[in-house]
């Protein structure tokens, strides 16, 4: 007999790019059971993130607000405790409403609140792997750079993946008498880089059969100078595709090798009779550069490649099998307000996002008709930025340097700038008005006078 409230199963990953599941369209990536994930519930194709990095976005999920309401505007290592105001947070509230937390992984950051503080009774640092892998006699997992290798002298059963699956599994297995409702979150580090994977993993995609992304070779004409700097930064001046196809075959063999474990967590899911009043979500808080415009990693720039994320849901009983929704998702200021919903807890007022049940259960979209996403340049002493996405066209605004848009339809690689095109600037002055009307609903603080003389009156090249 089903509880009343179901449990709820929820993955987020780190750094997974949207584009790189089987259920998106990539031609050769196997992520078979993430593909049956979706396949088994709804897929999200347009899901952002509220920011393009790991403190600002996770913070977002945990609180349901912007960035600029939370104040984590950077990643956690790099700022004063946060978020400095008392807010509410979605954990908060289902453990309010009865259910006992669970959390594994990675967390904010060295000085953020610990999952303690959020209500989780049970947890399992990610950093409890290092202690864990020298008691097997192992060496230590390679880190720092390069960013991209092997980790020699392990087996896929001895990777962080898999221990963090394992430490999932014996939850699950805890949890099969039933009781009260569970949420069990599990945060790995992967794909983040540094990639160091396991053989067969780390060799499973060649270079050979790797070929460049769409925006490879960008000349960054008219664009903000940071984003050629970028390449220099990190020493990628003037890399071609041979010496970054490799690289890229890493993090692809890295994401196979996360969706394995996925599948055991799944497998187990079932095993212990839970799966059919379990809400599983699988998502990640940004995506990943790799290599795309010559970059790593992210920050400086809102390109597709790390606003967009993945985002699977399945609710047995509920969701529709293989449903596919277009509609634009704020991926963590949604998801906050409808974990709450699904537990049947109090939505706090101070949540910015909308419901997600409704298309869940096949029964209608939001209507968004575009999403924001904003990055502030502080960790490294650079200016702000806000992006707005419509289906066909995407406006960047950089608060000191030349902003962007891209006409998506044509130029899916982001290649052009064209904010400086005259046959543009009604486009042009359109989005930017309806940028203004977002950081007004949203409360943003960059809504000051010289900003709004940007915008709405488009004093800015």
């Amino acid at each position: 007999m089903k509880q009343e409230r179901p449990n709820i199963l929820m993955i987020v990953a780190d750094q997974h790019r949207w584009d790189c599941l089987g259920a998106s369209g990539h031609p050769f990536l196997q992520t078979p059971h993430l593909d049956s994930l979706a396949a088994s519930g709804v897929m999200f194709t347009h899901a952002f993130t509220s920011s393009p990095i790991c403190g600002p976005a996770r913070n977002s999920l945990l609180h349901g607000v912007w960035p600029c309401r939370h104040l984590s505007i950077a990643n956690a290592d790099t700022e004063a405790s946060r978020p400095a105001l008392p807010l509410p947070s979605f954990p908060e509230q289902l453990r309010a409403a009865g259910y006992k937390l669970s959390f594994i992984g990675k967390w904010l950051g060295k000085n953020a609140r610990t999952p303690e503080d959020y209500g989780f009774a049970d947890t399992v640092p990610e950093s409890a792997y290092g202690a864990w892998r020298r008691e097997q006699g192992l060496p230590p997992r390679p880190g720092g750079m390069p960013f991209f290798g092997v980790d020699e002298g392990i087996t896929p059963e001895q990777s962080r993946l898999h221990w963090g699956a394992d430490q999932v599994i014996e939850r699950l297995e805890r949890y099969r008498g039933g009781g009260e409702p569970f949420l069990l979150r599990w945060d790995p580090s992967e794909p983040h880089l540094p990639n160091v994977v396991p053989q067969p993993y780390a060799d499973m995609y060649p270079p050979a059969m790797i070929p460049p992304w769409p925006s490879f070779g960008d000349s960054f004409a008219g664009k903000p100078y940071i984003q050629a700097q970028q390449l220099r930064s990190w020493g990628l001046d003037g890399w071609t595709w041979e010496r970054w196809a490799p690289l890229v075959g890493r993090y692809l063999g890295e994401l196979s090798l996360l969706d394995h474990e996925v599948g055991r967590v799944l497998s187990a899911l079932s095993a212990c009779g839970l799966a059919e009043n379990t809400v599983v979500i699988y998502t990640c808080d940004h995506g990943d550069m790799c290599g795309a415009h010559g970059m790593i990693d992210k920050h400086y720039v809102m390109y597709e490649d790390v606003v967009r994320v993945p985002l699977l849901i399945r609710w047995p009983g509920v969701t529709p099998t293989g449903r596919r929704c277009d509609d634009f998702v704020l991926q963590t200021l949604d998801l906050a307000r409808t974990l709450c919903e699904i537990a049947g807890a109090p939505v706090p007022a101070e949540f910015q996002g909308e419901s997600l049940l409704p298309a869940l259960s096949g029964q209608g979209g939001n209507g968004r008709e575009d999403v924001l996403s904003m990055y502030h340049g502080n960790q490294f002493g650079l200016y702000s930025q806000r992006m707005l996405r419509e289906r066909e066209w995407k406006y960047v605004w950089n608060g000191t340097a030349e902003d962007e848009l891209y006409h998506l339809p044509s130029d899916p690689g982001e290649l052009r700038n064209l904010a400086r095109q005259a046959e543009q600037r009604e486009t042009l002055a359109r989005l930017r008005r309806r940028l203004h009307e977002w950081m007004v609903a949203v409360g943003d603080p960059l809504n000051n006078q010289w900003v709004r003389r940007q915008l709405l009156e488009n004093c800015k090249w």
